[in-house]
This record gives structure tokens, sequence and C-alpha cells, in this order.
């Protein structure tokens, strides 16, 4: 039995999900690895995400566990026979293996929802604004870094485009990454991408006062049924971490929703500006805009 010496954040991900099945219904390693006629010591690897597991047993597993949720099963199930193979492929010896393991999640996920406190979404920035940060950062691998990140923003227009709900911190729009002219460019960009049927775009703004975890930058991916979202967040170690589990997935989800209620109301694609009344995202954007 060969094991992998490297582990994808899906791989990792599966052999979570059938070990908290298995615990749940109180089997032991060696009696569930009794169920598909393996060994415990294989099992275990399988649930570490060091081995792949075959169709007819991951179903054997979840039946002998007593899970009957059919559509997280066939979720599962997807998992497992997924070849890993997508746009990131080529891309494999120039970023990280963090950012291969994101670009999968992205490209499996149901909807997206955002929080970013003082940067603009990668999905939503523009080619200057991504090298004015990666070379902040003294990145010495801004080039390819700069093409990946264009290539991820592929997700939000097509007939499969996802759906994305950011939320947008006042500070972000105010912070001058690159210059005036990187940032005027980038805030005419953010009104363009929200004007897609897919996006929704939020701004909070500094006069809202303090919201719950409102300091933290976060990422909610949805699976592909639930019980299958992954949290993304950054360290301050600049490490991004994936997270999953149910305590860990329902903060994430309340504290975005009443990120959500506290932030301007989003831009809405058919308005005109002459027609806000009130102040709004789009307002917001425009009158920072403005002021560079």
């Amino acid at each position: 039995m060969g094991l992998r010496t490297s582990i994808t954040e899906r791989q990792r991900r599966l052999g979570a999900e059938l070990r908290k099945l298995r615990e749940r219904s109180g089997m032991v390693t060696k009696e569930a690895g009794e169920v598909i006629g393996m060994g415990s010591a294989h099992l275990s690897h399988i649930e570490a995400g060091r081995t792949s597991i075959v169709t007819s047993r991951l179903r054997a597993l979840c039946e002998a566990y007593g899970c009957t949720d059919e559509p997280y099963v066939e979720a599962l199930v997807d998992m497992a026979e997924d070849s890993g193979k997508g746009w990131w492929t080529e891309h494999r010896k120039l970023v990280s293996p963090i950012a291969l393991d994101l670009a999968e999640l992205e490209a499996g996920a149901t909807r997206a929802c955002s929080y970013e406190t003082l940067f603009i979404p990668g999905l939503l920035q523009t080619e200057g604004y991504m090298r004015a940060i990666l070379g902040s950062a003294q990145r010495p691998d801004i080039e390819p870094a700069v093409r990946f990140r264009l290539e991820r923003q592929h997700l939000l227009i097509g007939d499969d485009a996802l759906p994305l709900h950011a939320v947008v911190h006042e500070a972000a729009l105010r912070i001058a990454v690159g210059g005036p002219d990187v940032m005027r460019e980038q805030l005419m960009r953010l009104i363009e991408a929200a004007r897609l049927p897919n996006v929704t775009l939020q701004i909070l703004p500094f006069d809202v006062g303090a919201v719950r975890s409102f300091s933290t930058s976060f990422s909610l991916l949805h699976g592909q049924a639930p019980g299958l979202e992954t949290v993304v967040a950054d360290t301050p170690a600049e490490r991004t971490v994936f997270l999953g589990g149910d305590a860990v997935v329902e903060s994430c989800a309340d504290t975005f929703v009443r990120l959500a209620a506290a932030a301007l109301a989003p831009i809405d694609p058919g308005a005109v500006p002459e027609s806000h009344l009130v102040k709004d995202s789009l307002g917001l954007i425009q009158h920072v805009a403005y002021a560079l």
C-alpha cells in the first residue's frame, strides 16, 4: 500500500469526515476495518488522507456508521473519486500547495462568503492591486502568483459562475495600496464586479461601530452538501488555514450574517448613481474614489 507524500486539503477533509462518522457511531478502527475487509492501520491511513478509498468501501463504511444523508454521502463519493486535476494543475510547480488547495476548494464550492478588513478580496482585485500587495511582501514569485490569482477570478464568470457575497470593511477602500491610480482602478473594478448577477458586494463603514469578530478576515466556502463547508482564514504568521467542523462553521456563518446586516446596502446592478438617496455601498465607494 503506497502512502501519499503530500496530502491535499480535499483528501485530508475526506479522511476527517470518515473519522468523524466513525467516532459518532461509536466504532473503533478495528471494528470499522473489519466491515470493509482491511486492518485498522489501513483505515487510519485513509482517515488521515494518506491513502485513497474505493467507492464501494466508502459506501459500506457510511452504511455501517448509520449515515443516511444521501447528498452528504454522494458528496463524499465525489471527493473520493475526484482526480484533483483542474486549471490549477499547470501551476503546481509555481505556487504553494496552500494556493492550489484554495483553488480546488473554490472550484468545488457552491457558494462563497468573504469578509475582508484591510484588503480587497483576491477574487475582486485588479492586476495592479495584486502586484502592489505582493510586491509589498517582497515575494520573489510575483509573476506566477499574479497569473494564478487572475486565473482564479474566472470562477466569477460563465454559466457556472460561483455565487460570491463579499463584505469589505471601509478600511480596505482607504488604504492606499499602490497609490491613487491603482486604488482608483481598483475601486472602479469593485463596482464593475458588483454588477455581475452572481456577486453581492457590501461595504462595512467605519461608523457602524464594533461588530463581533469584525477585525478578523475569513471566507466561508459551501461544499456540495451541508456539513462540508470550509472556513478559510489567515493566521498572524501569514499562513492560510482551512477549518471544518460544525462549531467553527456555525460561528463563522453567524458572524457573517451579523456583518452583512451591519454593512451598507449592496450595490444594485440595475440602479444608476443619481437614484441613490441614502448612504449605500456604491455611494461610499464612489465617494472614496472621487477623493483620490
